[in-house]
């Protein structure tokens, strides 16, 4: 039996585990539905997904992570369980892996362990907890261990993390609980104030994803939305527009723009001529979002731009430092 390196990018919205040598094999929600009394496990991931809000009384779906930490223990250990083993193969289950894992860089040490001891319970030989934004960076190939300031912005589910990255350490950064997940939350009470109709998570992000905006775009584009009218409580529908959506995220925004902000004010002032020079990296689900590195561009005044690998950079990270780990 050979050991197998893993890297796992445990986010709060989606979980994605490398394995050497094969690249990305598991890239699914983080989401589990069990049933309540018997606590058995129903589904994971893209299953589990597909039953929110419409699950009956007797099985909870729920997210065991929230703003990229461990919400509820004992689930996410059988997420990852469940994950690790299915990324392994039967005929291999019984190999235990080095795992690499990424946290956001504001977590506390408590917070780290709690992940740590998961991980271990999955069964792994060797964890390491890998801060987000050098995951990222080594995922969006910057050389990171150069004299060099790099700006890392990984807008995540639960958690935004900013960083500027020198001699492969974290010189300065700031985590941020605020993220996608806020994104959806704020189109809900959006078209639920504006137009008194309710939508559950599923539909919002759904929104976020198709018609979602930071930034006025040259068309504007519509979507139909389908609701509970809360008036009526009979079932309607609206057409929402990507205009609607930047009003809809114009204050979670401008906290990440502020958290931005507040990481080059307190950078040394070399490392920041850096970063004006290079450019600032957007990576995560988050920065997809239509506009953001325009946006970021504009209110920073430094060059922003998207990395090509940007939804997958934290795991591409993660799992390339397998190779320096354990040894």
């Amino acid at each position: 039996m050979f050991d197998m390196d893993i890297g796992i990018d445990l986010g709060t919205a989606n979980v994605l585990v490398y394995v050497k040598g094969k690249g990305i094999v598991i890239n699914q929600p983080s989401v589990v539905a069990f049933e309540k009394r018997s606590k058995r496990l129903i589904a994971i991931g893209n299953k589990a997904k597909a039953m929110m809000g419409k699950a009956p009384d007797n099985i909870e779906v729920i997210r065991p992570l929230k703003q990229g930490v461990i919400s509820d223990y004992m689930v996410t250990e059988r997420m990852l369980k469940t994950f690790i083993e299915t990324a392994m193969q039967k005929k291999r289950m019984f190999s235990r892996p080095r795992i690499c894992v990424c946290v956001p860089s504001g977590v506390t040490e408590l917070e780290k362990r709690g992940v740590e001891d998961a991980v271990y319970h999955s069964g792994a030989k060797h964890v390491e907890i890998m801060e987000e934004p050098i995951a990222a960076a080594i995922g969006a190939d910057i050389d990171i261990s150069l004299p060099r300031g790099n700006m890392i912005v990984d807008i995540g589910g639960g958690t935004t993390d900013v960083a500027v990255i020198s001699l492969g350490g974290i010189v300065v950064s700031n985590s941020l609980k605020l993220a996608g997940d806020d994104y959806n939350d704020a189109i809900i009470k959006y078209i639920r104030r504006t137009y008194n109709l309710l939508i559950g998570e599923p539909t919002a992000e759904k929104i976020k994803m198709t018609v979602g905006s930071v930034y006025p775009r040259q068309e504007p584009i519509t979507m139909e939305v389908k609701g509970r009218d809360l008036v009526t409580g009979f079932p309607a529908r609206i057409v929402v527009s990507s205009e609607e959506t930047i009003e809809a995220f114009a204050e979670v925004t401008a906290q990440i723009l502020d958290t931005i902000h507040n990481v080059l004010e307190i950078s040394p002032p070399e490392l920041v001529a850096d970063v004006a020079e290079h450019g600032i990296v957007l990576t995560g689900g988050g920065s997809l979002m239509y506009g953001m590195d325009k946006l970021v561009e504009e209110s920073t005044g430094i060059h922003a731009y998207v990395a090509p690998t940007a939804l997958e950079a934290v795991v591409f990270g993660a799992g390339r430092s397998v190779n320096y780990i354990g040894r």
